[in-house]
């Protein structure tokens, strides 16, 4: 075996073992000081002279060099290998408490350990959507670390999962808008409760919401703000279905006519059903708005009256504001 072998050899036990490199790189300076003092006391018993110790010094030296520059090459690969498998594996632990361990005790006490997380607790989960940029995960923990919180990131095909314990005197809504701003893009979050053993649905939730945001939009939105839409987008078929209902026959008129009727069901819905707040908000007359909701009602052949009306007038507005599923 060479002197690189061993060196290598070394380098790289050292490293499993977490001896510092510059631990190992004294002891090789100072092995080759004892080895040339030992030379020195030789020569002297001897007589050699100086130019015989001359050589034998460059030699020695030249060795302990080559192996300190061996050790180091070894130690530094297998740091970086030590590095990439905890991140393989801290991906893989990351995968599958996203995808619903939560039955399974011992994984739980696994994944708190290996991401440094309570088991406990109140957390938030984000998603955001990945444009093709560099990953803006940074900026978020930079965020939440200076609201002293740890956050773990994981990035997945197209987005980025962030998983956050929520520290009770923490404000959920204050933290998700600090962080949405930070994220830059499209974003969904959604608090649960439960502990990591919530993670899971905490991940399903905010992937549901961020479904529900068109592609251009930007920001942070919570579940808790989505849930009509949420709700339509689980179901596509019933949403076409409301929407062809409801507004069908006023979709099917000309952009310039259908879009002063949508305009007024919508700020009429908003008013809580009142045609003069309604009127104010859309800059027109009060009996203008009545008569574009009775064509409404006379194109699509239902009446506005009733509460069931305005709960499924309102999921189709809703609905007509979600963006396009993807082509199966």
């Amino acid at each position: 075996m060479t002197d690189d072998e061993v060196a290598v050899g070394i380098g790289r036990a050292r490293a499993e073992q977490g001896v510092p490199l510059e631990v190992m790189l004294r002891t090789f300076r100072l092995g080759g000081r004892v080895v040339w003092e030992g030379l020195l006391r030789a020569a002297r018993r001897t007589g050699a002279s100086s130019e015989t110790i001359g050589p034998a010094a460059t030699v020695l030296w030249t060795v302990v060099d080559g192996m300190s520059s061996s050790l180091s090459t070894a130690y530094r690969q297998m740091e970086l290998d030590q590095l990439r498998r905890a991140e393989r594996r801290r991906h893989a632990v990351f995968e599958d408490l996203l995808a619903g361990r939560a039955d399974d005790a011992a994984f739980l006490q696994r994944v708190a350990g290996e991401l440094d997380l309570p088991v406990g607790g109140r957390y938030l989960v984000i998603v955001a959507a990945l444009s093709g940029q560099r990953s803006p995960t940074g900026r978020a923990q930079m965020v939440l670390d200076a609201h002293r919180i740890r956050s773990i990131w994981h990035e997945r095909a197209d987005t980025v999962v962030g998983v956050v314990p929520l520290p009770e005197t923490s404000s959920f809504s204050s933290l998700a808008s600090d962080a949405g701003a930070a994220l830059g893009g499209r974003a969904a979050a959604a608090q649960v409760d439960g502990g990591l053993a919530a993670v899971a649905l905490g991940y399903q939730l905010a992937t549901l919401t961020l479904s529900t945001v068109s592609g251009n939009a930007s920001g942070l939105v919570s579940i808790d703000e989505r849930v009509p839409e949420s709700l339509l987008v689980r179901s596509p078929e019933l949403c076409r279905r409301l929407i062809d209902t409801w507004l069908g026959p006023v979709l099917a008129l000309p952009v310039k006519e259908a879009k002063p009727l949508l305009d007024t069901l919508t700020a009429w819905l908003e008013a809580d059903r009142s045609a003069s707040v309604a009127a104010e908000r859309l800059f027109c007359h009060r009996n203008t708005v009545l008569n574009r909701l009775h064509r409404v009602a006379v194109l699509t052949g239902r009446s506005l009256d009733g509460r069931r009306a305005f709960v499924e007038l309102s999921l189709a507005l809703s609905a007509l504001g979600l963006p396009e599923p993807p082509a199966s």
